[in-house]
C-alpha cells in the first residue's frame, strides 16, 4: 500500500487560483497530474453563457486531464455562502436552474460525480423547512446524476469555519445520503469523505472510515491544522487512505488543500511524481 496506489485528481479551485480559470488544467497537467476537480467556478451565475463553458471544456480537454468532480451551484464558495439547495428563495431557485446545466457540462467531459452542498442555515427560518426544500431539490440532483450515469455527493463540511452549515458530523451526512436514496429510490447518493473537514470537528476518522467506506463515493484531503499539503500537519494522512483501500474504497482521492505561500505547482513534494498520473 502506500501513495503510489491511491487515484488522485487536483481540486482547481483551491490549487492553482494564482492562474487564471482557463490556465489551470494545463498547470495541472504541467505538475503531473491526469484528472481534476472543480467547485462551480461561476459563482455569480448558476447559467452562464454557453461560451463559458465551453471554453472551459477546451481548456480541460486540451490539457488532456479528466474532470472527475463537479459541484453544483453553492453561491459564493469560496466565501460566506455553503450551498444553495436549503435556502428558500432565489438562492433555491438558483440551484434548480444549475442541475441540468451542471449536469449537462459534466456529461460532455465524461464527469460521473457531482458534488450538492447543503447550505447554511437561514436566522429566520424553520430548520424543518430548509431540509424538507434541501431533500426536494437534492432528489432533483440525484436523478439529474443519475440520467448522465453518474453519482451525487453528499459533503460534511467543519462546524469551527462553517458554523451554520448543518452537516458538520459524518452521521449526519450519511443520514442525508440515506435520505435522498431512499427517496429516489435510484442508490446513487453517495457520502463525500473529506478527511480534513472530519478531523476539524474532532471525529475519530479510523472509525469514520470503518463504518463509511461502503457508502462514500469520494474523498477529499488536507491537513490539520492550517488545511495544507500532506506532512503540513499532524494528520496520518497517507495511513488513513491505506486503510480507506483495505475497506474497499477505490475512488479518486482530491486534493483539497492551500498551497501557502508559494506557487501551487511547488506544494506537491509529498506526492512522488509517478503516483500523480492516475491509473
Amino acid at each position: 500500500m502506500g501513495l503510489a496506489d491511491q487515484r488522485f485528481n487536483v481540486n482547481l479551485s483551491i490549487l492553482f487560483t494564482e492562474l487564471p480559470l482557463l490556465e489551470r488544467p494545463a498547470a495541472a497537467a504541467a505538475a503531473g497530474f491526469t484528472a481534476v476537480e472543480l467547485w462551480w467556478p461561476w459563482v455569480d451565475s448558476p447559467t452562464p453563457e454557453q461560451s463559458e463553458l465551453d471554453a472551459l471544456k477546451q481548456a480541460i480537454e486540451d490539457a488532456g486531464v479528466q474532470l472527475t468532480g463537479l459541484n453544483f451551484y453553492a453561491g459564493q464558495l469560496p466565501g460566506p455562502d455553503r450551498g444553495a439547495l436549503s435556502i428558500p428563495g432565489e438562492e433555491s431557485a438558483r440551484f434548480h436552474a444549475n442541475i441540468d446545466v451542471a449536469a449537462d457540462f459534466a456529461e460532455s467531459l465524461g464527469c460521473r460525480a457531482l458534488n450538492a452542498l447543503y447550505g447554511n442555515r437561514v436566522e429566520g427560518v424553520d430548520p424543518a423547512e430548509q431540509d424538507e426544500l434541501a431533500l426536494e431539490n437534492l432528489v432533483l440532483a440525484a436523478r439529474a446524476a443519475n440520467r448522465i450515469g453518474a453519482i451525487l455527493l453528499i459533503e460534511t463540511l467543519n462546524k469551527p469555519e462553517s458554523p451554520l452549515y448543518p452537516l458538520v458530523t459524518a452521521p449526519a451526512g450519511i443520514e442525508i445520503v440515506d435520505k435522498v436514496n431512499e427517496a429516489t429510490g435510484l442508490g446513487n447518493a453517495k457520502f463525500l469523505m473529506d478527511l480534513y473537514h472530519l478531523s476539524m470537528n474532532g471525529e475519530d476518522l479510523p472509525s469514520v472510515i470503518e463504518q463509511y467506506a461502503a457508502k462514500t463515493g469520494h474523498v477529499q484531503i488536507a491537513d490539520n491544522p492550517g488545511r495544507g499539503a500532506p506532512g503540513t500537519g499532524s494528520l496520518p494522512l497517507e495511513d488513513l487512505l491505506d486503510q480507506l483501500k483495505k475497506a474497499g474504497y477505490e475512488g479518486w482521492v482530491g486534493l483539497e488543500y492551500k498551497p501557502g505561500d508559494r506557487p501551487s505547482a511547488e506544494s506537491f513534494e509529498w506526492l512522488p511524481a509517478a503516483a500523480r498520473a492516475a491509473r
